[in-house]
């Protein structure tokens, strides 16, 4: 696989502060059920990286005594982790959101069984790849079989209450593109979602969140192997809009590896953009010191949280972005 930091460390991105730490975004293992053309995590069925017991509870620590409001749990699919139940009861009884990156699929493999109704009993909010809803564009980003997969999750789902007007259990989907361009506008895409997946599935969900691909990892190698690596950062670049600079992910949320380690974003953890030991390097270090007002590690790659209508965990940042193709 192709690297791709030494082709973003370049950067004239602008200079970044972090605010007060509201999220704790912990990588649990890259581990997964699948092997998506887009992961920028290079997750898959064959990997083994998992998160050990000291760490999973030292999670919990920073949790209960940083008074964190949100864990956002992802992965590979951080279900697969043997420490995943545990750790979401224990963020739901200190009142901490949890949310849950979930791949949907991972609903139906063996052993799995109850986790959509474990993850209901927890009130867990479940955020969703799924990156169109056609079958043909799915299998094609995520592997043969995994649209059907998905829909069979989604209705077993929507059957717990989730995306149940007046649950209180959210259901949001997440959507990238299926190559090097700029996903569509959030608000009309979800409109599109929101008819085609009632009509033909009765699926019903609660927000849509389109997210920028990041030229990182297993979709930045392939666009070095097709020659497009330097036109789509250029499209980020040309794309770049100022005012999401106030909101994107990494003012207020902290990414942690399977291994402790602190990053200050999930694609700076891919590309091995570890905090400095000055600023705190370590899960263990946020029990000693606030992060707030620490400089951000910033690199190209940044422009795909900036571009257009801008990208974040929580999808698009402004919805009346203009787009350059």
């Amino acid at each position: 696989m192709h690297a791709t930091l030494q082709l973003l460390q370049n950067t004239d991105f602008p200079s970044l502060e972090r605010r007060a730490l509201r999220t704790l975004q912990v990588n649990l293992g890259y581990r997964c059920n699948q092997t998506c053309v887009h992961c920028h995590v290079n997750a898959g069925p064959t990997r083994r990286e998992m998160m050990d017991e000291a760490t999973s509870e030292l999670v919990i620590q920073v949790l209960r005594e940083c008074r964190i409001a949100a864990l956002d749990i992802t992965g590979g699919a951080p279900e697969l982790h043997p420490a995943f139940c545990t750790l979401v009861k224990a963020a739901t009884q200190l009142g901490v959101k949890v949310m849950d990156r979930c791949n949907l699929t991972i609903l139906l493999e063996p052993g799995q069984e109850g986790l959509a109704d474990f993850l209901a009993t927890q009130r867990v909010d479940i955020v969703a790849s799924l990156p169109c809803y056609s079958s043909k564009n799915v299998d094609r980003q995520r592997g043969v079989g995994v649209f059907d997969k998905s829909i069979a999750a989604l209705r077993e789902l929507n059957a717990l209450g989730y995306g149940q007007s007046g649950s209180g259990l959210t259901l949001d989907l997440v959507y990238n593109p299926l190559g090097p361009s700029l996903p569509p506008p959030q608000a009309a895409l979800e409109e599109d979602y929101r008819r085609e997946l009632f009509k033909h599935f009765g699926v019903t969900f609660n927000h849509l969140y389109t997210l920028a691909n990041m030229p990182i990892q297993r979709f930045g190698s392939t666009l070095i192997s097709k020659g497009q690596f330097s036109d789509y950062v250029r499209l980020l670049k040309e794309n770049f809009a100022a005012a999401n600079l106030e909101q994107v992910m990494c003012r207020d949320l902290i990414s942690v590896d399977w291994r402790g380690n602190l990053y200050d974003c999930d694609f700076n953890q891919q590309l091995g953009l570890r905090r400095s030991q000055q600023h705190g390097a370590h899960l263990r270090d946020l029990l000693r010191r606030s992060i707030e007002g620490d400089p951000i590690i910033v690199a190209d790659h940044c422009y795909g949280c900036t571009a257009g209508q801008g990208s974040s965990c929580g999808g698009a940042l402004r919805v009346d972005a203009d787009i350059v193709r």
